[in-house]
């Protein structure tokens, strides 16, 4: 991957992890073009003061939803990389609004592969999340069929250089919609809720999470889900690290909601291989020949935060929600 000679587009740039990514690759990988794609201009507006079109000739910015297939095709004329994260992720949200929901995280995918492929785009990659395996919530059943849309797109580009993959990941430490700023706020009342004392979660930092991705973007072939390897900790741990003088309250568990998340599911780990440092899901029809260093996974592995070999402790939550806050 050339990055300085690459056009690069980000839907969703105006976001929490778009904001990163945009970030680090101009600073650090300083490509061709980048071009933000989002449907906020306020937020738009926003970035151009923290990062001047003066100081920053290659950025780009497009209003544009990802349900307009006819403005994705314009978006992507001559982009070399697409980063798809633009999504509605908020589970009560998407509960309360499925049509708008389907709308913009199914149908809105399927535009993004169609524009991608009429386009010649060379290389997609779509973020997805642990909420995608198992789904118990209509956020996670759209997620997975995201997900499918992605490895599938592989089949409908044909003979066109147009390569499809995704990255799965956990929950992203001080993220817009995380936890941990709700933490933080009902802190200052002395008193944290919680949902269940049991529950578990995958975490990982913004950082971690672009800097995955960029990686990803650099050795996908098209079919593969990327998995990393991120630790787990306890909920209840959590609240302890954010607010250790606050009062912890269980709530119940509400609809939707998993006492523990799943990155990889039995089912999938027939066909997918460890690395040093992720996991990747092959297609389980293959349409080509996806080939990856690594070991095959035991009978029966289940990668899920409840049975995770790595976990955070309180001082290491402290260190990176400092470090985000």
């Amino acid at each position: 991957m050339n990055w300085q000679n690459s056009t690069i587009l980000l839907t969703g740039g105006t976001g929490s992890f778009g904001k990163k990514c945009m970030e680090i690759l101009l600073k650090e990988y300083r490509p061709k073009k980048l071009i933000i794609f989002s449907r906020d201009e306020l937020k738009q507006h926003e970035i151009r003061q923290v990062f001047p079109e003066a100081q920053n000739p290659t950025l780009r910015f497009f209003l544009g939803d990802v349900r307009d297939q006819s403005r994705l095709e314009r978006a992507f004329h001559g982009v070399d990389l697409v980063i798809h994260a633009a999504a509605l992720k908020q589970v009560p949200a998407c509960e309360y609004n499925p049509f708008e929901a389907i709308q913009t995280n199914v149908m809105g995918a399927k535009n993004i592969i169609d524009a991608a492929i009429n386009q010649e785009v060379k290389r997609v990659l779509a973020l997805s999340t642990d909420k995608a395996v198992n789904p118990a919530n209509l956020y996670g059943a759209t997620k997975l069929c995201a997900e499918k849309l992605f490895v599938q797109g592989n089949n409908y580009s044909g003979t066109a250089d147009t390569h499809f993959s995704c990255v799965r990941y956990g929950n992203v430490v001080g993220s817009r919609g995380s936890v941990i700023p709700l933490f933080r706020e009902q802190a200052k009342t002395g008193k944290i809720t919680i949902t269940d004392a049991r529950m578990t979660r995958f975490w990982l930092t913004l950082d971690q999470g672009v800097r995955f991705v960029i990686k990803t973007i650099e050795q996908m072939k098209g079919g593969e889900i990327f998995v990393p390897k991120i630790p787990s900790m306890k909920v209840s741990d959590l609240a302890t690290a954010i607010a250790p003088k606050c009062e912890i309250v269980n709530i119940g568990i509400r609809p939707g909601e998993k006492i523990h998340e799943v990155l990889i599911s039995e089912d999938e780990a027939r066909h997918a291989v460890e690395l040093n440092d992720m996991y990747i899901v092959h297609p389980a029809h293959r349409f080509a020949a996806l080939k990856a260093d690594g070991k095959t996974l035991p009978e029966g592995f289940r990668y899920a935060s409840d049975n995770n070999t790595e976990w955070l402790t309180t001082a290491d939550l402290q260190k990176l929600s400092s470090a985000t806050a």
